[in-house]
């Protein structure tokens, strides 16, 4: 197989980690956005000291930057915050197999940003993906013990966090590997790392503003939960470098696809280390859009 396949499965590996332990801090001792600002600290310095090692061991200096880089940082960084944000509040609402699942509807969404950013047509097979995957959508929609109308069971708080992460994430995902094609160099994992770097210190600025501003106290709530926040960058850090490391090796979509083995992660770690347990509406809904994805990343 070639080599952004492992490198996207270890990715998706390393991504579901991540959330169980922002799932986690959530939980027992940060806000959402604390958690969301616990995960880029304690991966930004890391991701820096592992580009300069880099350079100093092939003894390279700054490759040119296409001014577009920029742009594709700061969208991709902002989606990305948004999205990790909407994932960590969705837990609090619904377990962590509809939660990632829901998150994974970027695959279906990022097929639409593409056509709509970048022209990338649909096949007749790809329109009829993304409707399977609406019908997935729409029973996970339906929260458990609900009542009432369809239309207003279906349209509630959790599915629109679901909706939001998965076309930010989608977003962000596009923008990442625009971004890391920006940097005028051959090396696969030197662009990667380097994007990453960026990226990582953009996002931890944005939210310690964030934080300070609007919820005094809870960056030192972060800093004092250091044990666990830690661990959580370093599997940051390792799932987002694998991931830049695929979208410069492969397109966005074919890497994302393949990435959706992070929801049989997720709902390995749902049933056996959360002990939560999924209706039989909210399994049929994970099949359907599972199948769904699948579908679309076979036609793409």
């Amino acid at each position: 197989m070639e080599p952004w396949i492992y490198i996207t499965i270890a990715a998706a590996f390393a991504q579901n980690l991540r959330f169980m332990l922002q799932k986690h801090l959530k939980s027992t001792q940060l806000s959402v956005a604390g958690a969301t600002f616990a995960r880029f600290l304690y991966s930004a310095p890391i991701v820096a000291v592992i580009a300069v090692i880099y350079m100093q061991w092939r003894g390279v200096g700054l490759p040119g930057v296409q001014p577009v880089f920029w742009v594709y940082v700061v969208t991709g960084g902002l989606g990305q915050i948004i999205g990790t944000l909407c994932v960590v509040a969705l837990f609090s609402q619904r377990n962590f197999a509809v939660g990632l699942t829901f998150k994974n509807t970027e695959v279906i969404l990022a097929a639409v940003v593409g056509l709509i950013v970048l022209g990338e047509g649909l096949s007749g097979w790809g329109v009829v993906a993304i409707l399977i995957g609406f019908v997935g959508l729409i029973l996970l929609s339906d929260a458990p013990n609900s009542s009432g109308p369809l239309h207003r069971r279906i349209f509630n708080g959790a599915a629109g966090l679901g909706l939001l992460a998965g076309l930010t994430f989608a977003i962000s995902a596009v923008s990442y590997r625009g971004g890391v094609l920006a940097l005028e160099t051959d090396d696969a994992f030197f662009r990667a790392n380097l994007t990453l770097a960026v990226v990582t210190a953009f996002q931890t600025g944005v939210l310690a503003l964030w934080l300070r501003m609007s919820e005094t106290g809870q960056i030192g709530k972060v800093l004092a939960a250091w044990r666990v926040a830690g661990v959580m960058g370093i599997a940051s850090l390792i799932g987002s470098l694998c991931w830049f490391t695929a979208f410069a090796l492969q397109t966005a979509a074919y890497v994302k696809g393949l990435g959706q083995v992070e929801l049989l992660f997720g709902a390995a770690a749902s049933y056996f280390y959360y002990h939560e347990r999924s209706t039989g509406r909210e399994v049929a809904g994970i099949v359907i859009l599972l199948l769904s994805i699948l579908m679309l990343v076979l036609v793409i």
